[in-house]
């Protein structure tokens, strides 16, 4: 059992409440962005080598926020690593908004195409926060999702991104900050701790803050609205970033 997640339940329970009012005033104010468009493409640098992406999740993989995934958390991911691995890339999104590990692996593996890839790139985490799923369950998910991926290609290595930076969304309220900024941070220590004796799986744990990031690639750090698209979803700005961010935790781990 989790301890920080029992002793945070007990907090949180006298908030929910108040928590489900202020969730339901958030979602008339944010409005409701589409998923970018064409899930797939090339980045061509003429490298005598070619690698495939399959990126994977919810709403951030399914680039709500920008207009095409080229502009997007994979393209920039992709753009990055071709630069740094001197590799041309195909790269092709499996993503919906909205959706929990559960969803994923459920609906999501079944449905890809792809017989063979040579990087898989996972990003999750949120919607299990504000669907209140718990670690022990949570972590029950990311196996049974580790277990389809690794039967489906059992020699490309997969990489979680970060957990999403719910403490840092300008949209919500510093109760829902507190109750599901601590959650998803539970759930991202229960998923490192999945991953520990699984072979060729990662986990970017790294806690992201527009602080830190400000300070890596020179940006604004008192401006926090350049980050997001609507408060909550990233900003083309932000898919960058993240984007340079994971290629260089990939970079460093790839064999």
């Amino acid at each position: 059992m989790n301890l920080r997640y029992v002793l945070g339940s007990i907090v949180s329970l006298p908030l929910l409440p108040l928590l489900y009012f202020q969730g339901k005033n958030i979602r008339k104010k944010v409005p409701k962005l589409p998923e970018a468009q064409e899930p797939k493409g090339i980045v061509t640098g003429n490298f005598n080598k070619t690698l495939n992406i399959l990126s994977i999740g919810e709403s951030t993989i399914a680039g709500v926020g920008v207009d095409y995934h080229k502009n997007g958390f994979t393209g920039a991911l992709a753009n990055t690593l071709s630069k740094e691995l001197e590799s041309n890339i195909n790269w092709r999104v499996y993503a919906k908004s909205g959706y929990t590990v559960k969803q994923v692996y459920k609906k999501i593996i079944p449905e890809i195409e792809e017989n063979t890839t040579d990087i898989i790139v996972v990003g999750m985490g949120g919607n299990d926060a504000f669907t209140l799923n718990s670690p022990k369950k949570w972590a029950s998910d990311i196996y049974n999702l580790i277990d389809l991926l690794q039967n489906k290609y059992p020699n490309t290595p997969i990489f979680f991104t970060n957990m999403p930076p719910i403490k840092e969304f300008p949209a919500f309220t510093k109760s829902i900050k507190f109750v599901i900024g601590n959650l998803v941070e539970i759930l991202g220590q229960e998923l490192n701790n999945a991953i520990i004796n699984k072979e060729n799986v990662y986990y970017n744990n790294e806690i992201i803050t527009l602080k830190n990031w400000s300070k890596r690639h020179s940006l604004p750090s008192n401006n926090s609205k350049i980050y997001f698209s609507d408060g909550v979803h990233p900003s083309k700005l932000t898919y960058h970033v993240w984007g340079e961010e994971m290629a260089g935790f990939i970079k460093t781990r790839i064999k």
